[in-house]
């Protein structure tokens, strides 16, 4: 016999049950905390307690704003563009600030895993740092579409209803990123 706890609701059925009685709303951050906490670390390089904050913001958004929710598109990527536009909206105003890079080993390998070259220099610890540094330098344009395609696992349809735009841009800043990163670890 399964235990009902462990069985995961799809968004949809999430968001019918938030609509019964508002007290089901911790089915959805119990959802997705983990999710968006690790998207703004990777994109933001925020500390933790920034992260808790930025968190919060999202989810009161999404809260005071599920009424207007479109059913006809996908809820991950309504939920990832609020998320997205919290965190950008945090990075301007700190933009001064110098920032830690948080992505851990294991991240940089899913990044560039469809890339065979760079793979096999992730042999290397040395190669695993400077790697984090590029990322970590990467304009931010780039380091979203690799973060939310390779790290988020995001479908190109995803990725353009998260940051907007169209296929052919995030196709190109996937590639240029991707190419930025091979070039820089030659070097």
């Amino acid at each position: 016999m399964q235990d009902n706890s462990e069985v995961e609701l799809d968004d949809i059925e999430i968001i019918r049950l938030i609509e019964k009685s508002r007290y089901n709303f911790y089915l959805l951050t119990k959802k997705y905390k983990n999710k968006l906490k690790r998207y703004i670390k990777h994109i933001s390089f925020f500390n933790e307690e920034e992260v808790e904050d930025i968190l919060q913001d999202i989810f009161l958004k999404v809260y005071k704003n599920l009424n207007s929710f479109d059913s006809s598109l996908k809820f991950s990527s309504w939920i990832y563009r609020i998320a997205h536009n919290e965190t950008v909206d945090k990075i301007r105003k700190n933009k001064n600030r110098t920032r830690d890079v948080s992505i851990d080993n294991e991240d940089i390998k899913i990044i560039l895993k469809s890339n065979e070259n760079i793979e096999d220099n992730l042999i290397n610890k040395d190669n695993i740092e400077k790697i984090k540094k590029i990322i970590m330098g990467l304009p931010e344009s780039y380091r979203e579409v690799l973060i939310l395609r390779y790290m988020e696992e995001r479908s190109y349809e995803e990725i353009m209803d998260i940051l907007k735009k169209p296929k052919g841009t995030i196709a190109a800043l996937l590639n240029k990123g991707r190419k930025i990163i091979q070039e820089k670890l030659k070097i």
